[in-house]
């Protein structure tokens, strides 16, 4: 074996110990959270030492005899957002939330749940370029923001970010690479329709806000209408800021879209509900094997604003966006029209571990006020399909409850509307749109 492999072995073993210590952990994890084992004995614990001892040897193996250079990162952690790798493998096997963030996928996760981030402010796309190589372009710069001042138009196209080309890059590798410590300066270069010579422009990073509220107005006379595009720790804060500015007091009827929203904080979904229910009202309770019950409800109450409220949700509207949308139905505050929501009702708890790396595992279950569980099951249904084919999972109707009025409500497949309502097919144009959905860097 030569000097250069035992050197790149060397470095290897760090990692492989603290991989190692991460699957120990994972195991007396899944032991406190995991699924019920009514008995112990040695030989489960003979057949977990077995299993780790048989890890071991497997990448041991690997390490040493594979044809090619082995990347240890790759391997066990598994590129970012990928269910490949030893650790997000074994994730899998549990349920389709419980999930490892390699550092930048953890890093993407803090920046969601702030609802800011460090960079140059603008939105960007991906169009196809010559021979098909993707060209990334500047769809928007966000007003106000670092990219704006600098003089970014829409339509131009990132040509350099610093000194490093983008030619075939993805929208999402230039977004990061747009990305950076506050303070510190970006060269972006662009190449712009009626300008001979490429365009160089010298961007200092700054804080760039994703709002939660992105879009509220007066609809007619007295009706609002407010969407809410995702809960982070700013949501509760625009929101009030909103029904401020539309003079809540005055307000005949609010229309609250949830259509599209992944969900996000906890707590942000109960302060948001708290706006529009009396108070002491449950809005949710979780509980898990290892995990006591523990319930929410409306700690100031909505003031005797008791207008109308009509709540839009579509299979998108998934987790916190369903807490809201759950509560407000079975109080009877609200009533929902659209399609089934998502039905994601796992709790994740959310381990932070050593090399900037974390772990959300699965420790409870959400339910609403009337007992109904959100969760949609996905035992008999591949991860594809419970992810994208929503409609092949099976949606139980044996969980009957009753809202505080007593209308009937099912529990077990997402939020169910009172008005069914699908949207029309999109159009062609429509749909190239919606692909080229922008993002924010």
């Amino acid at each position: 074996m030569g000097k250069k492999e035992q050197a790149g072995m060397k470095q290897t073993r760090p990692l492989f110990w603290f991989v190692l210590l991460t699957v120990l952990l994972c195991a007396l994890l899944g032991g406190v959270y995991g699924q019920r084992v009514d008995a112990t004995s040695d030989g489960d614990e003979s057949a977990l030492s077995g299993s780790l001892s048989g890890f071991t040897r497997v990448f041991d193996t690997v390490e040493r005899n594979y044809a090619d250079p082995v990347d240890p990162d790759k391997a066990i952690l598994g590129p970012q957002y990928s269910v490949v790798g030893a650790i997000p493998g074994m994730l899998r096997t549990l349920d389709p939330h419980s999930s490892f963030f390699n550092p930048q996928a953890f890093t993407q996760l803090r920046e969601d749940q702030e609802g800011k981030y460090y960079g140059v402010g603008m939105r960007i796309g991906q169009e196809p370029g010559k021979m098909g190589k993707p060209i990334v372009v500047v769809l928007q710069p966000i007003p106000g923001s670092p990219a704006f001042h600098a003089g970014l138009r829409p339509g131009d196209v990132i040509v350099k970010v610093d000194v490093k080309a983008t030619d075939g890059l993805e929208s999402d590798r230039v977004g990061a690479m747009l990305k950076g410590p506050k303070g510190t300066v970006v060269r972006v270069t662009v190449s712009r329709e009626g300008y001979e010579e490429p365009l160089d422009f010298s961007i200092t990073r700054d804080e760039i806000s994703q709002r939660s509220v992105d879009d509220a107005f007066i609809v007619q006379s007295g009706i609002a209408f407010i969407h809410l595009d995702r809960f982070n720790e700013t949501t509760n804060d625009e929101l009030s800021a909103e029904l401020k500015r539309l003079n809540e007091k005055t307000l005949k009827g609010l229309i609250l879209d949830l259509r599209g929203n992944p969900g996000g904080l906890l707590q942000e979904a109960v302060d948001v509900s708290d706006h529009f229910l009396e108070k002491r009202q449950l809005i949710v309770y979780h509980y898990g094997r290892h995990s006591r019950e523990k319930r929410y409800s409306a700690s100031h109450g909505d003031g005797a604003n008791h207008y109308p409220i009509v709540v839009l949700i579509d299979r998108m509207t998934a987790s916190a966006a369903e807490i809201v949308t759950g509560a407000l139905q079975d109080h009877d505050r609200a009533l929902v029209i659209g399609e089934p929501s998502f039905g994601k009702g796992l709790v994740q708890t959310v381990y932070p571990l050593s090399e900037r790396t974390g772990l959300a595992l699965t420790t409870a279950h959400y339910y609403t006020p009337s007992g109904r569980l959100i969760q949609r099951p996905y035992n008999n249904v591949s991860f594809y399909d419970y992810y994208y084919h929503d409609e092949n999972a099976p949606t139980p109707h044996d969980e009957l409850r009753r809202t505080d009025g007593g209308r009937e409500v099912y529990g077990g497949g997402g939020i169910s509307p009172d008005i069914r309502f699908t949207e029309p097919p999109l159009t062609a144009l429509q749909g190239k749109l919606l692909k080229a959905c922008p993002q924010f860097w």
